[in-house]
């Protein structure tokens, strides 16, 4: 049975990745692929119910520590229950964030918590994706954007120079993980931002 691709989006809040994604779902069903589109948190019933722990209240509700388990305990439900089994069955799966968001959000709030977190990771989940999609927009712009678009805000509430460290830390976390990374510009039209997804994936696709 062929191993489907599974593909990841990452970015800060407000970069545009939830719309990417979908439209990168889109077009592959569209184009006749077998692919699915999931979200982290979330993804799976259980996982759905951790998410509206995590997202919801004020910025100080959950030490980072406490949300590293949280988030690690959806992750490992949604990948049981949704990831794993389409990729079994050859399905491409779209998550809309994956672990590297929580080497961002939780990693960077506390000294030593990298280490946690990926210490975690590889005992509870010992699964990256084949390739990232990291959308790149500035800071400033990507919190505008997020506080215009309102809904869950706990994360968004951290505020700029949040969204400033969050976004230099996937730029890290490109070039430290540079062989399943591609960076994409995302301060422009959605259909142009979609033009490189697609050829991302399909690079992708057409290798595997």
């Amino acid at each position: 049975m062929t191993h489907g691709l599974f593909v990841s989006f990452e970015g800060i809040d407000g970069s545009g990745k939830s719309t990417q994604a979908r439209m990168l779902h889109d077009h592959l069903a569209s184009e006749g692929h077998e692919a699915i589109l999931t979200r982290e948190p979330g993804g799976s019933p259980g996982a759905e119910e951790i998410r509206a722990l995590v997202l919801n209240g004020a910025p100080d509700r959950w030490s980072p520590e406490t949300e590293l388990l949280l988030f690690t305990a959806a992750r490992r439900d949604h990948l049981e229950r949704t990831v794993r089994p389409a990729l079994e069955a050859g399905r491409t799966v779209i998550c809309d964030r994956f672990a590297d968001s929580t080497r961002m959000y939780q990693g960077l709030r506390g000294p030593g918590l990298r280490a946690s977190v990926d210490a975690l990771h590889d005992l509870m989940i010992a699964q990256e994706p084949d390739l990232t999609i990291l959308i790149d927009i500035d800071a400033e712009t990507g919190l505008a954007r997020a506080i215009e678009r309102g809904g869950e805000g706990r994360f968004e509430a951290f505020g700029g120079e949040m969204q400033q460290r969050m976004r230099d830390g996937f730029l890290a976390l490109a070039k430290e993980f540079a062989g399943r990374f591609a960076v994409i510009d995302g301060a422009r039209a959605p259909d142009a931002v979609a033009a490189d997804v697609r050829a991302a994936v399909m690079a992708r696709l057409g290798a595997a």
